[in-house]
């Protein structure tokens, strides 16, 4: 099961099924899922967003993130490979349908305000629901949780990481490497297969510097 430590992930499979199934219902519901992943942002955060932070021409996103982590401008994500991937496609054809008199929120609710946490999360759980998606998953928190863990499990810097979901501390970046134990214990594993290798090999040895293994 994608569960760790108390908190849970999507599979790529079950992240492409609810984008599958959120483009169906209406491009403002794809737009708004796939923004929320692609930028590690917390519902309120996502409700949050006003027509001026994006800038379509120069590719990005302003982002005020909320308990205390950064402010962030972020490149807009393409995906030629996939494209329901692709927040480009999906932001220009939201826009392209937005209301014209409705407030400053990017991601409008029917009223034309801004969305509160509340409904985004009653918009996800359907989607969700209809999706296949597991219940224990069908809260919008999990796709801050999923980007993370995808870059994670793809070995990106974690600093790098710390930067994508705009969070302060290492510390709140180092709780997702938990998910990863299991190809941290095959690289272990690895490490100590390849110094077995260099024990069997002697001339190799006198090649190198030899620095004792720490276990």
């Amino acid at each position: 099961m994608a569960r760790d430590k108390g908190f849970v992930f999507l599979t790529e499979d079950e992240l492409l099924s609810a984008l599958r199934t959120a483009k169906a219902k209406s491009i403002h519901d794809w737009a708004m899922i796939l923004t929320t992943y692609s930028h590690g942002l917390r519902a309120a955060e996502t409700c949050g967003l006003r027509i001026t932070d994006l800038d379509m021409r120069g590719g990005v996103l302003s982002i005020q993130r909320l308990k205390g982590s950064l402010f962030t401008i972020q490149e807009l994500e393409t995906h030629r490979g996939i494209p329901l991937l692709d927040e480009v496609k999906a932001l220009k054809e939201w826009l392209a349908v937005r209301p014209r008199d409705c407030g400053d929120a990017l991601f409008t609710s029917q009223k034309g305000s801004h969305l509160t946490s509340t409904q985004f999360y009653r918009i996800f759980r359907q989607i969700a629901r209809n999706a296949g998606v597991p219940e224990h998953k069908s809260h919008p928190h999990v796709l801050k949780h999923t980007l993370a863990t995808h870059m994670v499990r793809r070995d990106v810097n974690l600093a790098k990481v710390q930067r994508a979901l705009g969070h302060r501390s290492i510390n709140s970046t180092m709780v997702y490497v938990g998910v990863s134990d299991h190809e941290a214990d095959t690289a272990r594993h690895n490490a100590l297969m390849s110094f077995n290798d260099l024990q069997c090999h002697p001339p190799l040895l006198s090649r190198c510097k030899y620095v004792p293994l720490q276990l």
